[in-house]
């Protein structure tokens, strides 16, 4: 049994190894690792069933993801995402801290709502690096200012997708969650901003506002905000009349609230190629998703999956404690979200079983994962950022190292959420 479940992992890592070679993508290596464990474990057949079933395990987060991407293409595209950046520098451009502040705030909105940082970079990344420009701050330290708040966005609540993956698969609700994940993604976007941000000028007010796009003229804070007004109260009625609302669901609540923006946009929408926009976005994001779910299945039957979890699980807890903020990073830009099931899981089994409380363990490493992004090979939101604000530095030497101590503190942080778990257990709330 060990010896087929480690031949198993051992096929995984060589045809994915393969795959990468030979220039494939990451959805695509990830697939030919799992079509080849899956051939090696039938000796030569297809399991073409379990190949199906792995495709739609995560069909609701992908659901989540496109009508939620589709929301925020909206708004961006009615003006409202321009309008919001001009309000914020009109009306704070005289006081540095709160101008910060409240791009912050800004730059957490998208991913968190979508659970993807990329597409924090794609809608509100360029405007608000631009704004930061003219505050005085260099090229390399907006970047990276613009890598770690959405990376954080993506960490943020209601939509962390590491925590929804890594709480299906242990059988977990994905509830509890907003408070914890909200106060580590708002102390870690906040530092950044500020560590790499704090000194600098004012805002050149009428320079900054040349470089930001205008709205359209009947644009206002009404259209741009009834949208969200609707949406956030879709999502607390279920909460305070759970017995009187029935089940959405967050793909429903983003359609609803997708209508409310077209509706009040104040300029006509074209709604199909906003649409098909989005879907061409999202198509790598959606097929990993696919991939993951597929490769987790195999694994799950062939033994390969247990195998992991019996390595994790016999750990000692001081050596989980001192590598996890490590581990998860680097496994986050190998492999990206399936790293949640396949670490997530066994980890907050084992957490539970020593007593600790999973959901703020959880929600630790549902913020370590996304610092991740950074990393190659996959390195999704920081080529991103890179190629979204036309970053001209190097990669490693300006980027990556500028980021680094805000990445480091994010990770301190989790590290001691993980570990005085039970102590934050009062953060757990709906």
């Amino acid at each position: 049994m060990y010896f087929h479940a480690g031949l198993i992992l051992f096929v995984i890592a060589v045809s994915f190894g393969v795959a990468k070679a030979l220039k494939l993508s990451v959805e695509l290596s990830m697939l030919v690792a799992a079509l080849a464990a899956a051939i090696v474990h039938s000796g030569g057949a297809i399991p073409v069933r379990h190949l199906v079933e792995g495709s739609f395990t995560y069909l609701d987060v992908c659901l989540i993801f496109i009508t939620a991407t589709f929301f925020m293409n909206l708004i961006k595209e009615s003006g409202g995402v321009a309008f919001l950046v001009r309000g914020i520098v009109k009306a704070f451009h005289k006081s540095r801290v709160l101008c910060l502040f409240f791009l912050t705030l800004l730059l957490l909105i998208p991913g968190a709502l979508t659970g993807s940082g990329a597409t924090t970079v794609l809608t509100v990344g360029t405007l608000v690096g631009t704004v930061l420009t003219y505050m005085g701050i260099s090229e390399k330290r907006v970047a990276a200012i613009i890598f770690v708040c959405a990376a954080m966005s993506a960490a943020a609540p209601p939509v962390n997708l590491w925590a929804m993956m890594a709480a299906a698969g242990s059988n977990m609700p994905y509830v509890g969650f907003f408070i914890p994940l909200l106060v580590l993604s708002l102390a870690g976007s906040l530092f950044a901003m500020f560590f790499l941000g704090g000194k600098g000028k004012k805002v050149e007010l009428d320079e900054a506002l040349k470089e930001l796009p205008e709205p359209p003229a009947k644009m206002n804070w009404i259209r741009v905000g009834m949208p969200f007004v609707v949406l956030i109260f879709l999502i607390m009625a279920g909460r305070i009349w759970p017995h009187s609302i029935p089940t959405l669901g967050l793909p429903f609540m983003f359609v609803v609230a997708s209508i409310f923006a077209i509706i009040l946009s104040p300029k006509k929408l074209e709604i199909l190629r906003i649409a098909s926009d989005t879907i061409n976005t999202l198509i790598p994001l959606v097929g990993i998703m696919i991939v993951v779910g597929i490769l987790i299945q195999i694994m799950a039957l062939s033994g390969a999956r247990g195998l992991i979890s019996l390595a994790v699980v016999t750990l000692p807890m001081w050596v989980l404690f001192a590598a996890l903020w490590l581990i998860l990073p680097v496994s986050e830009g190998l492999l990206q979200y399936a790293v949640a099931p396949l670490l997530g899981v066994p980890l907050i089994l084992l957490f539970n079983m020593k007593g600790m409380d999973a959901i703020i363990a959880l929600s630790a490493m549902a913020v370590m994962w996304p610092v991740g992004d950074i990393l190659p090979p996959t390195a999704v939101v920081g080529r991103a950022t890179v190629m979204e604000l036309k970053f001209k530095g190097h990669y490693y030497r300006d980027f990556l190292k500028t980021s680094l101590i805000p990445m480091g503190f994010i990770l301190l942080i989790a590290t001691l959420f993980l570990i005085f778990s039970n102590e934050l257990s009062f953060l757990v709330g709906g």
